[in-house]
């Protein structure tokens, strides 16, 4: 099902960090953090200025993202576990 966020929120989906430690540990699931690093999945229209103008997005999707360990707010989509954000909640794009 396709799915357009609203405004200048992007959906994303995570991407999952190294399951071992550099000792060759394997790190429980109940251990791990989840990951601040994801990929756009799709990206909204986005914001409007005063004047009603629209402000371009300065994200696309495919874009491999950092994000805030508390941002986004977690979606179930076609069985798939998403995030939802807003722009500002994105600290970088990784090259």
């Amino acid at each position: 099902m396709p799915f357009t966020p609203l405004h200048d929120r992007v959906l994303v989906r995570r991407i999952e960090g190294d399951e071992t430690t550099s000792g060759g540990l394997i790190i429980p699931d109940t251990a791990k953090e989840k990951p601040q690093e994801g990929e756009i999945v799709s990206v909204g229209p986005g914001a409007k200025d005063e004047d009603g103008d629209r402000i371009a997005m300065d994200v696309k999707a495919g874009d491999r993202i950092l994000f805030g360990k508390w941002s986004g707010t977690e979606i179930k989509l076609d069985g798939e576990d998403l995030m939802i954000m807003k722009e500002g909640d994105i600290l970088g794009v990784m090259a």
